[in-house]
């Protein structure tokens, strides 16, 4: 186990904070004080500090996408265990794991995999109580009917989640990439205490989807207000109501429909609509085609802002873009 830098302030109550930060700047940034987790996307350097993640996902542009930035007001601890990676600190945990579906048989065997391994992981730590996940697979929409790759990770996942989340799913968010390596990634970030989960009245519960969905419906939450706080993880968030996806083809139309669905989420909240400097917000964009307009429609609706923008695949082929991120309060 390492230690980083000695603490600036033990506060378990205190929200962790989450920025987008030039990539030049990443070694610079594991040696900082209360340095949570790090994330990359398509860069070519890597870093052995279990705090650093390498995400499959690139931006669309020819420049490379920002690091994404996890602090505590605290000391961090990091270390590995077996598949997961971890660190932790004032409250907090990140833990990770990286998964090769060739060592396990296909996305369901290794997603059931995947989910065992965390979920003992958590069971160990003080800090169990999951307040968001990330999932990344490889060619998310490949296969067809039952036999669809997100349908038979979603039959994993369920099955190596067991019961430990009988008291409610929390926040997460479901992506394709497309590397030529058939991994699957899971991270979270959990925390010392419970957080309360959120639904939108706009949408069905994900986990009551009817059976076209596939055999076993995704296990999640719209979103979670964090533990002694009013601040929300929002979950991936695209262009359905009820459970049907909205405006096949159309772009401009599925980025309104998903903002309103963001918006909702926040009146429901009790949050202002509105997203500002301090709510980053992450989108996944399916056409590398599309990155332009999604950009002119970020700057339109929320110019405040900070946002990220990937090239990823959403989980159902009609829908060209999807939306997650925080609004802490």
């Amino acid at each position: 186990m390492n230690q980083a830098s000695s603490p600036i302030r033990t506060a378990a109550h205190v929200r962790p904070r989450v920025s987008y930060r030039p990539a030049d700047t990443a070694r610079a940034l594991l040696q900082a004080s209360g340095t949570l987790a790090l994330f990359d996307f398509g860069a070519a350097a890597t870093s052995d500090d279990p705090r650093w993640l390498h995400v499959p996902l690139h931006a669309p542009g020819a420049q490379p996408a920002p690091l994404e930035l996890w602090q505590v007001d605290a000391a961090v601890e990091y270390g590995r265990e077996g598949d997961v990676q971890w660190s932790c600190g004032g409250g907090w945990l990140f833990a990770a794991l990286t998964i090769d579906e060739r060592d396990h048989g296909g996305p369901q065997p290794a997603a059931e995999h995947a989910y065992t391994q965390l979920c003992a992981f958590l069971e160990t730590r003080p800090q169990r109580h999951v307040q968001r996940l990330w999932n990344y697979l490889a060619q998310i929409n490949e296969g067809e009917g039952d036999a669809e790759r997100y349908k038979q990770f979603c039959a994993g996942r369920l099955q190596g989640m067991r019961d430990f989340f009988q008291q409610g799913f929390p926040a997460a968010t479901a992506i394709g990439h497309r590397s030529d390596t058939p991994l699957l990634q899971v991270y979270c970030l959990a925390a010392a205490e419970p957080g309360e989960r959120v639904e939108n009245p706009r949408q069905m519960s994900a986990w009551r989807y009817p059976r076209q969905y596939g055999p076993t419906p995704p296990s999640f939450a719209r979103a979670m207000r964090l533990q002694g706080d009013t601040s929300l993880a929002i979950s991936g968030t695209a262009s359905i109501t009820g459970h049907a996806s909205q405006h096949h083809g159309d772009l401009e139309a599925q980025l309104t429909e998903t903002l309103t669905n963001l918006r909702t989420l926040l009146r429901h909240s009790a949050l202002p609509e509105c997203f500002g400097q301090n709510d980053p917000l992450k989108i996944y964009v399916r056409h590398a085609e599309d990155a332009e307009a999604v950009e002119d429609f970020l700057q339109r609706h929320v110019p405040d802002a900070p946002h990220l923008l990937l090239l990823g695949d959403v989980c159902r082929r009609e829908l060209l873009v999807e939306i997650d991120g925080w609004r802490f309060a």
